[in-house]
């Protein structure tokens, strides 16, 4: 039987942003996210978004696939999940055998709506009613927040193309923004916890292929809104834990780095427990 993850972990990340936008808001024109004091944000979806694609990239079995960067010809998750399960989806093994399936569920958990049964009461059938299956995973991610205040630079640009018939006529001129950041270094934080662990088989080999990607978190990512080179992870910190409970709060490690606006960072050594450095990619 494997065996889960024994020792507690926690880590950070501190990455640069130059003139890109790492994480658009929809709900405000797609501007780069920033909290109410002004400092940059990119929100723990965008980064568990990234995580999947390189685990994905290094040939990990990832259940929450994006749409352009699906493997399984599946157009969604339920249909992943039909593919892979089968009869298992759906009945009590369904946690079970989607934490063995894939390494993001075992990992962040994951929400599985069952398909809808009839219940019946004593003299008549009643409406159709779902079952939802919670897996709670061992892995959380903090959003990352920039080290200060960031300045967004908006760009007013025009777009000239087609977008009805077929294609031989140029449409008119229309108007729109881009958004960027010109400079800054973010920080985000995370944790591995061996008793939630314990609950889906998230393992050593699944803690360490995590912390082989971090480094390179941004790599194959670019796109209009962030080329490449406009965002690099500059170091990662991983401090494991001698036990399960841990030495200290996770809470009182990560706020032993102070990351500074350019770059550079200061490491407070908490006695007895050491912290891996590793250069980004």
């Amino acid at each position: 039987m494997t065996e889960s993850l024994q020792n507690k972990i926690d880590f950070a990340v501190m990455l640069r942003v130059r003139h890109a936008n790492p994480n658009g808001d929809p709900l405000n024109g797609n501007r780069p996210r920033t909290d109410y004091n002004g400092l940059g944000e990119i929100s723990d979806v965008c980064l568990k978004r990234k995580i999947r694609d390189r685990l994905m990239e290094s040939g990990k079995p990832i259940f929450v696939q994006s749409e352009d960067r699906s493997n399984d010809g599946a157009k969604s998750l339920r249909e992943r999940a039909d593919k892979a399960l089968g009869k298992k989806f759906g009945s009590s093994e369904t946690a079970t055998s989607a934490c063995a399936t894939w390494l993001d569920v075992r990992a962040f958990g994951q929400l599985f709506a069952l398909p809808k049964k009839k219940v019946k009461s004593d003299d008549e059938e009643s409406d159709n009613k779902s079952l939802s299956i919670p897996i709670r995973g061992p892995v959380s991610i903090h959003a990352a927040f920039s080290v200060q205040p960031v300045e967004v630079t908006s760009t007013q640009i025009t777009k000239s193309v087609s977008n009805e018939g077929d294609g031989s006529k140029r449409g008119s001129d229309t108007m729109g923004m881009k958004h960027r950041v010109d400079e800054g270094v973010y920080v985000f934080y995370g944790s591995m916890n061996p008793q939630l662990a314990e609950r889906t088989v998230f393992t050593d080999e699944d803690a360490d292929a995590i912390k082989k990607i971090l480094p390179k978190l941004f790599e194959n990512d670019a796109s209009s809104a962030r080329p490449d080179g406009s965002m690099e992870v500059l170091k990662v910190f991983w401090w494991r834990h001698s036990s399960k409970a841990g030495q200290y709060s996770s809470a009182k490690v990560h706020r032993s780095l102070k990351a500074n606006p350019d770059g550079t960072y200061v490491l407070d050594r908490l006695e007895k427990l050491g912290c891996e450095e590793i250069d980004g990619f």
